[in-house]
């Protein structure tokens, strides 16, 4: 049973490796669309303005998140150990 457990051992770290590089970029997108938001003033931006930066930011993530994801549910239903 000591074969099975190694690469099954590997297959989790590899998860939980992939889940918090998906934290951590999600993160790190986060900072810069805030940081942007005040460093570009637009605060004080008109409602349009502020929309399509959100709009803007909401992609992002989202593009940021499916990649995670899709490597994670590789790394879950790859091949069997």
């Amino acid at each position: 049973m000591r074969g099975v457990a190694g690469p099954m051992a590997d297959r989790t770290e590899r998860v939980k490796r992939e889940v918090l590089v998906l934290v951590a970029l999600a993160l790190v997108v986060d900072a810069v669309f805030v940081v942007g938001f005040y460093a570009a003033g637009l605060a004080h931006a008109s409602a349009v303005t502020k929309v399509i930066y959100t709009a803007a930011w909401t992609v992002m993530t989202m593009l940021v998140v499916l990649r995670g994801l899709t490597r994670i549910r590789g790394l879950r239903s790859g091949p069997g150990p």
